[in-house]
């Protein structure tokens, strides 16, 4: 059974099953629910708990299996807990789990709490994956993406009693709250709760925010990607000081920003050859948000240009190597700022081919 994690609270209401596996990276999100089911199975009379982290090959799973079938003097019924913090369980834990599995249907003195990082599609369709998903009950905790980020931010609010202005101001006040804690959501709780201590319920205003709230965002180079292809020009600038503050090497941000140069180019080049976008994008390798900011931005780039930005990307390539370049900033992340502010303006402001007079 598979549920998404703000049905949780719904069926947790409704009683605990004997099996629950929490999966995804996200941790304050994962570490919520996995509380939720504890809290639950404690109503329940689920007062022991043992928990169980699988590190290395030689794990002994034998152990994990004989807590299922033993209880204290003093408990009725009891949680155990099995964290696998690199998604993968073995061979032993493979056989392990689907074994576990398969018990926990006719176990109502044990509740099995399985707790996973986000796992790719293949591990998904294992058995063991399977097993778990078949006799217990599936949550996937997924991010909360940018753009969801202030209403994230607004409900977590609301929940203690408190709310911003309404209309433009407020908006403007939770796009302020989302720039300052993008990234680091369990930060973000954290200021959250700190605007709980500092102010009573009721209405916030930008300065009570503007005063409360650190700067604890946390950026990587795929979200840079996103906001470059999204001709979002300030993001741009904010997560290259971000990413060079927190001391990412300058040849992987180049990297990624040459190889969205690269890809826009070679799907740029199967369309002119014939093959339809959506055959061009499969083909390179392009899906999920990336392919619809390709879909957006490639009617918007026309050869001249993608080989302006080519060029571009070869010369950022020598700066960060330590090389100069004629007419271009000498240090490696002024020469990144202007090569992402290149794209993410061609993004932005590329006028669209219209019909000719």
């Amino acid at each position: 059974m598979q549920l998404a994690a703000a049905q949780l609270a719904a069926h947790l209401a409704k009683g605990v099953r004997p099996l629950y596996v929490i999966h995804g990276d996200e941790p304050l999100l994962a570490q919520e629910a996995a509380d939720a089911v504890r809290a639950a199975a404690r109503t329940q009379g689920y007062t022991e708990r043992s928990s169980y982290t699988v590190a290395g090959a030689h794990f002994d799973w034998g152990a994990v299996r004989a807590a299922g079938g033993s209880l204290s003097l003093f408990a009725d019924k009891q949680i155990v807990e099995i964290r696998v913090p690199s998604g993968k369980p073995g061979k032993d834990g493979s056989v392990a789990l689907q074994q576990l599995a398969e018990a926990a249907a006719g176990n109502d003195s044990t509740l099995t709490l399985v707790l996973l990082p986000r796992l790719d599609k293949a591990t998904r369709s294992g058995a063991w994956f399977s097993a778990l998903e078949s006799h217990g009950v599936s949550v996937q905790v997924d991010p909360v993406e940018r753009g969801a980020l202030p209403q994230w931010i607004a409900q977590r609010l609301s929940l203690q009693g408190q709310r911003v202005k309404a209309g433009e101001e407020g908006q403007r006040t939770l796009q302020f709250f989302a720039d300052r804690v993008e990234g680091n959501l369990l930060a973000a709780h954290q200021e959250i709760q700190k605007l709980a201590l500092l102010h009573p319920e009721g209405e916030l205003d930008w300065q009570q925010v503007e005063a409360a709230v650190n700067n604890v965002a946390r950026y990587d180079v795929f979200k840079l990607s996103e906001a470059v292809l999204a001709g979002n020009p300030q993001r741009v600038a904010r997560m290259l000081d971000g990413l060079q503050a927190e001391g990412e090497a300058e040849v992987l941000v180049h990297y990624t920003i040459a190889e969205d140069i690269r890809a826009l180019k070679r799907v740029k080049d199967a369309m002119a050859q014939g093959r339809p976008l959506p055959m061009a994008l499969r083909e390179n390798r392009i899906w999920g948000p990336r392919e619809r900011a390709f879909e957006r931005v490639l009617p918007r780039l026309d050869d001249a240009l993608l080989a302006r930005l080519l060029r571009a990307a070869h010369r950022v390539d020598g700066i960060v190597k330590g090389l100069k370049q004629p007419d271009w900033p000498v240090g490696g992340w002024p020469a990144l700022q202007r090569l992402a502010l290149m794209l993410c303006r061609a993004c932005m402001t590329a006028p669209a081919p219209g019909p000719r007079g």
